[in-house]
């Protein structure tokens, strides 16, 4: 399964759609049509947008879901000091391979987002609104968006920036928006004191922006029919890497995947590879809300759902998020660039057999990143490897003692299609068919009716590498060889 770029999400629906409504009818709204489904936007000052916000308790959509009214007043006071003058970006670069909710708003109700940023512009006075974006087909809809809007989207500027896990980290957003290299700064400014241009910067996702435009037109009390009187409102999941979900705060995790056709599994990680693992029982108890999910240390995040089928190694699927999650580094600090890529190579022989020293390495590992990054992304990593010892302990003390699950590992948990740049390739000019690669590698080489492997390239995931290696070493013809 391959999530991230590219991928146009499945559509689904609990309740009445507030963010997907009018799409039953079309596959995408244009402004005619979005301004049929949702009518004129209000203008709100700049008190009463915070009031708004405080009054649906309305929370960042992105991760670590910020009080948003809390970013507006800190963006108001800041603004004070630089003349009145700030900005507002909105965050559409959804790097996370398991997250495409952001994509679908951009992709299928681009004027929901777009009116949201500019309610928010119009309230603070901002000179400029920017959407920093990854992938060419969600630009195209949103230039088609602003086009659409004539001379009032002209004060709104599409930029694309590139792919990667860390893009979306804000000062690395708002760096990659001001033309420079969209990495993260390592400093603990707040985008709302310096953002864009050295300007007071509100900074959201897409996702934040499309609530915000929905409630500025239903109000407090219509907002709150929907959700829980504490956590109003619908939010957006995406399940298994593919569907979208819009479902009231309060909704029965249990339920949402049985929506999406799924179930929970032998467990279910909850807000992407930065997330927290949840075992069967507490996914099928848990409900959809903050309160809920803070009952077993877990966060909505970025609305990323992905439970882990029965017939997938555990273990296995870790070991190869674990190892993508080493190469998505900004590369600018230690414990990204060694640090992660150890702890990736830890995770891999625990994986493949290397006894009561590699979970000791492992836990080792994970203290060496925790807390010494630039950015979130070394804490996160280690935090989805740890929750997952915990959810699985058994699973793993089997691979690393030697006996293992027995299930392959199918690559349930998605990533981009060049998660795995490593393969092993066979010279046809000398392989004589001795099979002895099959015996090492299983999962990944298949023999012909003739008893020669059926490929000549077979992709390698990351915790088979040293089976790999091995087979490389072992072909007593010398025909394999591992290729970039």
């Amino acid at each position: 399964m391959n999530g991230g770029s590219g991928t146009r999400p499945a559509l689904g629906c609990v309740g009445g759609p507030r963010l997907l409504a009018g799409l039953d009818a079309a596959e995408r709204l244009d402004r005619a049509g979005h301004l049929d489904v949702h009518g004129a936007l209000p203008r709100y000052p700049s008190e009463e947008l915070v009031a708004l916000a405080e009054g649906i308790a309305l929370g960042g959509r992105g991760g670590a879901g910020f009080p948003f009214a809390r970013k507006l007043r800190a963006v108001i006071r800041s603004a004070r000091g630089q003349e009145g003058r700030s900005a507002v970006v909105v965050n559409g670069t959804e790097g996370e391979p398991s997250c495409l909710k952001d994509a679908a708003l951009l992709l299928y109700v681009p004027h929901l987002v777009l009116d949201g940023a500019l309610v928010a512009a119009a309230a603070l006075g901002a000179e400029d609104v920017v959407v920093g974006v990854t992938r060419p087909d969600v630009e195209r809809s949103l230039t088609e968006a602003v086009a659409e809007r004539g001379p009032a989207g002209r004060r709104v500027r599409v930029v694309r920036l590139p792919e990667r896990f860390v893009t979306g980290e804000g000062s690395a957003l708002v760096n990659g928006l001001d033309g420079g290299p969209a990495v993260p700064s390592g400093h603990r400014t707040r985008t709302s004191e310096r953002g864009l241009g050295g300007l007071p910067t509100l900074l959201s996702n897409a996702e934040t922006y499309a609530q915000l435009a929905v409630a500025a037109r239903l109000g407090v009390s219509e907002y709150g029919t929907a959700g829980l009187p504490g956590e109003p409102g619908t939010t957006l999941l995406t399940v298994a890497g593919t569907t979208v979900v819009e479902v009231p705060l309060g909704t029965s995790l249990e339920y949402v995947l049985d929506l999406c056709g799924t179930v929970p599994g032998q467990g279910v990680l909850i807000g992407g590879f930065h997330g927290r693992w949840l075992d069967p029982g507490a996914a099928r108890e848990a409900l959809i809300s903050r309160k809920s999910l803070a009952a077993y240390d877990a966060v909505l995040g970025a609305g990323a759902v992905l439970p882990l089928p029965e017939d997938t190694c555990p273990a296995g699927e870790v070991a190869r998020v674990a190892r993508w999650l080493a190469r998505e580094s900004a590369g600018q600090c230690g414990p990204c660039v060694r640090g992660l890529p150890s702890l990736a190579d830890a995770v891999e022989r625990l994986v493949t057999g290397g006894g009561g020293a590699a979970l000791d390495a492992v836990q080792a590992r994970m203290r060496g990143v925790r807390g010494r990054g630039a950015c979130s992304h070394p804490d996160g990593t280690s935090s989805f490897v740890a929750s997952a010892l915990a959810v699985f302990p058994d699973e793993f003390r089997d691979h690393a003692l030697g006996s293992g699950c027995g299930r392959r590992v199918l690559g349930a948990l998605p990533l981009p299609e060049d998660e795995s740049p490593e393969r092993l390739v066979v010279d046809w000019t000398l392989c004589k068919g001795h099979g002895l690669c099959v015996d090492l590698l299983p999962d990944v080489v298949r023999l012909d009716e003739d008893g020669y492997p059926a490929r000549g390239v077979m992709p390698v995931p990351g915790p088979l590498r040293p089976k790999a290696l091995r087979a490389v070493r072992r072909c007593p013809a010398l025909a394999l060889r591992i290729q970039e």
